[in-house]
C-alpha cells in the first residue's frame, strides 16, 4: 500500500483548493516530482504506475461536488500509491467513513463545520497501519517520545503522536472542543440528511423565484453535493455584498460564483426561505448595482 521507489508523480485535480495545490507545487519542486493536475472526471484515469500519491479535496470548494472516496482509494492502492484527502468542506457536514473506505491520510480545518471558530486548529488522520511507517519531516517538540525530557536528539513518539509538531494553542483547542461537543448524541447520517434537505430547499426556492437571474453551478443531485450550494451570476460579487448587508452571509468565488453554506445543526428551513426572499428582492430591485457593493475588498 505504500508508494514504491521510482514513483515520481503527484496526481491532483485542476482547480483543487489553491492552498493544496500550492503545497503540492512546492513539494514537487523540492523533491523533483511531477505534479499532474487533471479535470475531476479524469482523476481515476490519471492514476498509474508512476503515481506516488493522490491528493484531493473531498468536497469541491467551489461547486460542492463530492469525489467517490472509496473508488479513488481503491484505484490508488491498486497502483501502489497513497491518497491524501482534504476534508475541510466535509468533516462535520456529511457522513464520512475513513476506515471503511480505506483512507490512508487526511487533513482538515476545525473552523468550518466543526464550529471551532477563527483560529481553530487543523486536524490530521493517519491510518493505523501507516502510523509507525511514515516519518514526520517537521520534527517538533510535542512529537517527541519524551518531550519533557528535553534531550538534544529527536526520538519520535509512537503512533499518531509522531505527527504533532509544536505546542498547540490551548485556547483554540478549547473552543474547538466546545464546537465538536455540539455533535454529542447526534448521528452524522442525520446531520447529512438535514444538510441535503436544506440545500435542496435552497435550490428549489431560488429557481422558483430567481431562475431568470442566476444559474445553478453545483450538482443538481443532493447526494452529489457537500453542504454548500453555488449559484452563478454575472455580478456575483456585488450581489453577495448586498446579501451580506442584509444579514445573509455567504461568499464569492471568482469569476461569478455565489456560495451558500449550511451548518445543519443550527440552520433552520425558515432561514433558507428568508434568505431566498432577500435574494429575490435584491435581484428584482437591482440593489446590488450600488457603488458600495461593487467595490472589491481583499476578502471575498
Amino acid at each position: 500500500m505504500r508508494a514504491r521507489p521510482g514513483r515520481n508523480t503527484i496526481v491532483s485535480q485542476e482547480a483543487n483548493f489553491p492552498t493544496d495545490l500550492y503545497v503540492a507545487q512546492g513539494l514537487s519542486e523540492m523533491l523533483g516530482l511531477d505534479l499532474r493536475a487533471v479535470p475531476a472526471v479524469e482523476v481515476l484515469r490519471a492514476i498509474g504506475a508512476d503515481t506516488a500519491v493522490v491528493t484531493l479535496t473531498h468536497v469541491d470548494y467551489r461547486s460542492g461536488s463530492v469525489h467517490d472516496m472509496r473508488a479513488i482509494n481503491e484505484a490508488a492502492h491498486a497502483a501502489g500509491a497513497l491518497v491524501v484527502w482534504d476534508l475541510s468542506h466535509s468533516a462535520g457536514a456529511i457522513e464520512l467513513d475513513l476506515d471503511g473506505s480505506g483512507c490512508d491520510l487526511a487533513i482538515g480545518c476545525g473552523y468550518k463545520y466543526l464550529n471551532g471558530g477563527p483560529g481553530a486548529p487543523a486536524f490530521i488522520y493517519v491510518d493505523e497501519r501507516l502510523q509507525d511507517e511514515l516519518a514526520n519531516p517537521l520534527q517538533g517538540w510535542m512529537g517527541h517520545a519524551e518531550p519533557f525530557a528535553f534531550v538534544d536528539e529527536y526520538r519520535p513518539a509512537a503512533g499518531i503522536l509522531n505527527f504533532l509538531t509544536g505546542t498547540p494553542s490551548i485556547l483554540a483547542l478549547a473552543a474547538l472542543d466546545a464546537g465538536i461537543g455540539t455533535f454529542d448524541g447526534i448521528s452524522m447520517r442525520d446531520v447529512q440528511a438535514k444538510s441535503r434537505k436544506l440545500s435542496q430547499l435552497l435550490v428549489e426556492e431560488v429557481e422558483a423565484r430567481c431562475s431568470g437571474e442566476v444559474r445553478l453551478a453545483s450538482p443538481r443531485d443532493p447526494a452529489e453535493r457537500g453542504s454548500h450550494v453555488v449559484f452563478a451570476h454575472p455580478e456575483g460579487y456585488a450581489v453577495m455584498q448586498a446579501l451580506i448587508a442584509h444579514g445573509v452571509i455567504g461568499d464569492f468565488r471568482a469569476p461569478d460564483l455565489m456560495r451558500f453554506g449550511f451548518t445543519p445543526l443550527y440552520t433552520r428551513y425558515s432561514d433558507v426561505i428568508r434568505a431566498v426572499e432577500i435574494l429575490a428582492e435584491i435581484l428584482a430591485s437591482r440593489e446590488w448595482d450600488r457603488p458600495r457593493f461593487r467595490q472589491r475588498a481583499r476578502v471575498t
